[in-house]
């Protein structure tokens, strides 16, 4: 009998339906030894962020929404400075090894690095980019859950270590039904994804060692080279990191979803989530131990694997080129790295038959859950996710995506946007490609498209008061300006900065600004003010974005407390968040 070929698309969507089924069945039960992970590991920025997480967590397991019988870690970085993902993932083993000790020797853990404040994604950064919600599942799938699930087969084939991933990508993968994906040999092993010269100038890049055979599979092992981090199209071509087509191998794939013919038969493999085994585990922690603390922004992937490989050698620790902050002491760390790494073997596993897709900005959260129509297909994501609305229109390929939402039957929602954590009262107009987040509209409003609107709790003195912040899908919340004399430069909804302030009969100085106020930004701008209520909170954001949407004057109430999207993070009320989530449950619960 002749062997059906299944087309990659249809490999990819019937391995990831298998994983997201498999998880669905050990949610809320008790998990066997090697059923799951032994320990699960999140990281976060700081003690506040690590309260919000373990909230979360906690209400996680009381829903059983989660595998039992697991331990759920959140360990935050030490205050400071920035450590990087790398500075956390020595802090980490360091905890694991005090709560563990030999214990940790045989288990097999999953890190999740979850830090940060999403700058990029606002909606997501009072509660963290892990706990981003997707319109799919029931009960309803967050970023962890599906992280979860899409490696639900990876601890039965490992070797006790540590498998290290990010809380804001998703890779999906489709291999035969008799491979797997394994863990076992010394060292790193990473998973690598075909992918465009231009999409491996903002990853890290593998050189492989050569191999005849290599390409005409959905998974090969392969050894690496040399590791490099954000190269240039011109360091690809020169190290031997670009790989071309077979044309023998074409006849595996549809021409749709052939990388190299993708790709104008020339690709490289960038580079996701990666394993190391114990005895590099003992290794770092032993290096952590030596130097005492970090002191400067490392990266696990930048720095690390960069000093893997026969091919690494110790230039890369001098290249500031791809460094957020440069610190004194950042070449010498680096360069102990190196010696401390350098021979360890790179273990790749190429997976010719993969996705990866990033979730971190307003635009890519925009594009996957409303317009990405494969993505949809291959997670099966939905356009109303335990949600009351009205049927929603569709425009072209675009949908909308309402999640966790009650809307009143006279609202209306255009296509291109997600509504999460909602309620939409009476006559509420969305326009498209929006982002509406905790909010609670009691009152006819029209909402112009490529609005960014989130309400979030908040506790000054004991009080507890409702802010929400509102922004131009497309503002850069991280640029800055060193000088008050400058602000014009930043934007806001399309207009001058300094022009709003102006409309919003705000006194422009340093003053209006938190923080050190040597980098002026929206980010630090102090201009929501604090309500009592959250339906007034919101009535005033879109006031203020009235004014700056018709240019005209809005003067914002004198007795409110104004604050900067750093301070409502620092005064966040994580509870009275998590029990708004909690009564709109209920309420959604209740309808038959």
């Amino acid at each position: 009998m002749t062997e059906i070929k299944l087309s990659p698309d249809t490999l990819l969507q019937n391995a990831t339906k298998r994983k997201l089924e498999h998880f669905d069945k050990i949610r809320g039960k008790e998990v066997q030894s090697k059923e799951f992970w032994d320990i699960v590991v999140i990281t976060a920025a700081d003690k506040s962020q690590e309260f919000a997480y373990q909230l979360q967590i906690a209400e996680k397991l009381r829903r059983k929404e989660l595998p039992l019988g697991v331990p759920y870690h959140v360990f935050a970085d030490p205050p400071g400075v920035k450590i990087g993902n790398g500075g956390s993932t020595l802090c980490a083993l360091q905890c694991l090894e005090k709560l563990y000790g030999e214990k940790l020797n045989v288990s097999t853990v999953i890190l999740i690095h979850a830090g940060g404040y999403s700058q990029r994604l606002p909606s997501a950064s009072a509660l963290g980019k892990i706990f981003t919600t997707l319109p799919l599942g029931d009960p309803v799938y967050q970023m962890l859950e599906l992280k979860l699930a899409m490696y639900i087969d990876f601890p039965v084939h490992m070797n006790p270590g540590v498998l290290v991933t990010c809380a804001d990508d998703i890779e999906l993968y489709g291999i035969g039904e008799t491979e797997f994906i394994q863990f076992d040999k010394p060292g790193f092993t990473a998973l690598a994804h075909p992918s465009s010269l231009h999409i491996g100038t903002t990853h890290g890049v593998f050189v492989l060692e050569p191999n005849a055979d290599s390409g005409c599979q959905e998974l090969e092992n392969r050894s690496c080279h040399r590791f490099l981090h954000k190269p240039s199209i011109e360091q690809m071509h020169q190290s031997g990191a670009v790989c071309k087509t077979k044309q023998t191998c074409q006849g595996n794939f549809t021409e749709e979803h052939n990388i190299f013919l993708k790709f104008d038969s020339e690709f490289v493999y960038t580079d996701s989530t990666f394993y190391f085994d114990q005895k590099t585990a003992k290794q770092l922690l032993l290096f952590f131990e030596e130097i005492g603390q970090v002191s400067c922004e490392i990266d696990a992937y930048g720095d690390f694997l960069q000093a893997l490989g026969p091919g690494a050698t110790e230039e890369y620790t001098k290249n500031m080129a791809n460094v957020t902050k440069e610190e004194a002491n950042l070449v010498e760390l680096r360069r102990k790295l190196f010696f401390l790494l350098k021979g360890t073997p790179l273990n790749i596993i190429a997976l010719n038959n993969s996705k990866f897709y990033h979730i971190g900005t307003t635009q890519e959260y925009l594009f996957h859950f409303t317009a990405d129509t494969k993505l949809k297909e291959e997670l099966r994501l939905l356009s109303e996710a335990f949600s009351i609305c009205p049927s929603m229109s569709k425009e072209g390929e675009k949908a909308v995506c309402i999640i966790w939402s009650i809307l009143d039957h006279s609202s209306s929602v255009l296509p291109g946007t997600v509504v999460e954590y909602s309620v939409l009262g009476p006559n509420t107009r969305i326009g498209t490609n929006c982002i509406i987040s905790g909010c609670w509209i009691d009152r006819k409003a029209d909402i112009p498209s490529d609005t960014f609107l989130h309400s979030l709790s908040v506790k000054l003195n004991g009080e507890s008061g409702f802010v929400t912040i509102v922004f131009g899908i497309e503002d850069n919340l991280k640029k800055t300006t060193k000088s008050i004399n400058k602000i014009s430069k930043l934007q806001f909804f399309g207009n001058s900065f300094l022009t709003c302030l102006e409309q919003w009969g705000l006194t422009i100085s340093e003053k209006l600004f938190s923080g050190d106020r040597k980098h002026l930004s929206l980010w630090n701008a102090r201009i929501f003010p604090v309500h009592l209520t959250l339906t007034d909170s919101v009535t005033e954001a879109l006031q203020m974005l009235k004014a700056v949407y018709s240019k005209t004057h809005f003067k914002m109430s004198n007795h409110n407390i104004l604050l900067s999207v750093e301070e409502i993070l620092a005064f966040k009320d994580i509870k009275t968040m998590l029990n708004f989530r909690q009564q709109l449950s209920e309420e959604i619960s209740q309808q038959p």
